[in-house]
């Protein structure tokens, strides 16, 4: 298959930055649907739509979105995506710019994601555990509110723990990605 010439220097040029994407991180912290994720690239002026978004999850560089209800009666439920899908989006989009193939992206993916992902879902299970425990009618409001605090400082400090090892993993992948790989068939840009 023809390999299809990107240059690198405008394409990383419209890319998320690291500020962009921590503050997006933060902003959603329950997650982000479809819809948002192809409009934070969007309003940006970068290239994405939710066709886009299905073929990276049908290809294993996203998870599938998870089904969350909706309150009042009658809303149905809507798919939400983990936040950190916007910088998976904006990784896989780099390494298209620098002219990787499918499955050179699909392998460096594939090396931790698994074990990172139950990690992070653990310990939003964990945590909302411990939120659904600390709302429980207590005699005492003031070890409620220590309880509430600790809580979220834990969570601010899980959230820390899951974005060090998944920059790790990112640094790792990188390193891997960087030495020789043998053939390919597929250019990244066929992922648009």
């Amino acid at each position: 298959m023809k390999r299809a010439l990107i240059s690198p220097s405008p394409a990383l040029r419209g890319l998320l930055d690291e500020r962009e994407i921590e503050e997006i991180e933060r902003s959603w912290p329950d997650g982000l649907t479809s819809r948002q994720i192809v409009d934070v690239f969007e309003t940006r002026g970068i290239r994405f739509s939710e066709a886009t978004l299905r073929k990276y999850v049908q290809l294993g560089l996203l998870p599938r979105s998870v089904r969350v209800g909706r309150k009042g009666k009658h809303r149905g439920s809507c798919g939400l995506y983990p936040a950190n899908v916007v910088r998976r989006v904006n990784v896989v989009k780099g390494m298209m710019a620098s002219d990787q193939t499918i499955e050179e992206i699909q392998r460096s993916f594939l090396r931790f994601k698994d074990e990172i992902e139950t990690v992070e879902k653990d310990l939003r299970d964990l945590m909302a555990g411990f939120e659904r425990e600390a709302k429980a009618p207590a005699g005492n409001p003031d070890g409620r509110r220590e309880l509430e605090r600790e809580i979220s400082e834990a969570k601010r400090a899980a959230g820390e723990l899951v974005r060090r090892i998944s920059s790790l993993e990112r640094r790792i992948s990188a390193q891997a990605a960087e030495s020789p790989t043998g053939g390919s068939s597929a250019a990244g840009s066929d992922l648009y």
